[in-house]
């Protein structure tokens, strides 16, 4: 009998990867806003009425990749990130699955620089985007315990794929029509995984339990990354520019937002931030693939 997954976010970047890797082995129901979605709603707004039992629930929906400048864009992450978890633990109130995967990120951990960074390190992060998602983890761990559903968490880098979102997006915009530069001399590594490796990995979840850091075969600087994408782009030119001339205009870029660069940015180029993957290699047998061989634009 074919199992029952329900998948939230699924016109997403990363849940539409899941999506289409599952969908030949899973009979799959889609919850979210939009209309071509099975169940329409808006979790942060109400509870979905779901009257099916599934084996798999993958909450992949979330709010990211933005920084809020106000007060309501603040809360936006709270109401998407923490509120419609809890809306849809109410909804699964008489049909409680038998695993839930949660879609969480190394944000949780506060770090802008560090290296290896472990599932045991504190959550420290303070962004909303940081605290919406330690509180859904928070809110999970007790509702599984409760219901006696499996829970995996899944903490993710940087994710990289077809039509990415955040960061890489811009880097592959910038890298495109000849703005984005690379810093000399800088060598910081920083994990990322691919959204395919991670819709491969779902399957393998079935009455998991735990926390995982999920990072790439190796770590990548942005000098890396960006010959990747570039290679891919007929060998655009990247170019590099000298820090000190950097620092210069992320000043500027403090004060004006419409400077590519600011002091905050900086501090992450030149920063390392990579994650340990080790705990999912040994217990979930995470293989993931080469960057340079997958990652596709």
């Amino acid at each position: 009998m074919t199992k029952k997954v329900l998948l939230t976010g699924a016109t997403g970047f990363l849940g539409s990867h899941i999506y289409n890797h599952l969908k030949s082995q899973f009979q799959i129901h889609t919850l979210g806003r939009s209309a071509s979605n099975n169940t329409i709603c808006d979790i942060s707004e109400s509870i979905p009425k779901i009257t099916t039992h599934y084996q798999y629930v993958i909450h992949s929906a979330g709010k990211a990749h933005t920084i809020p400048k106000t007060r309501k864009e603040k809360e936006a992450f709270k109401k998407v990130n923490f509120i419609g978890v809890k809306n849809i633990c109410k909804s699964l109130k008489t049909n409680i699955p038998n695993n839930f995967i949660f879609i969480s990120t190394i944000a949780v951990y506060g770090k802008e620089k560090g290296t290896n960074i472990t599932e045991n390190t504190p959550l420290n992060g303070t962004t909303p985007y940081a605290v919406s998602k330690i509180k859904a983890e928070a809110y999970l761990q007790e509702w599984a315990k409760k219901n006696k559903v499996n829970l995996v968490i899944l903490r993710l880098p940087l994710v990289a794929g077809k039509n990415p979102k955040g960061n890489l997006a811009t880097m592959i915009n910038g890298i495109k029509k000849g703005y984005y530069f690379n810093l000399k001399k800088s060598k910081a590594l920083k994990s990322i995984v691919l959204a395919e490796d991670v819709a491969k990995l779902i399957p393998q979840l079935e009455n998991k339990t735990g926390i995982y850091n999920l990072a790439g075969e190796k770590d990548y600087s942005f000098k890396e990354i960006a010959a990747i994408i570039a290679k891919q782009l007929n060998n655009k030119k990247v170019m590099e520019l000298p820090y000190i001339l950097v620092k210069f205009v992320a000043y500027f870029g403090d004060v004006f937002s419409i400077f590519p660069i600011n002091s905050r940015t900086l501090e992450k180029i030149t920063n390392p931030l990579t994650v340990s993957a080790k705990k999912a290699i040994t217990e979930l047998q995470w293989k993931p693939s080469n960057l340079e061989e997958k990652f596709k634009l």
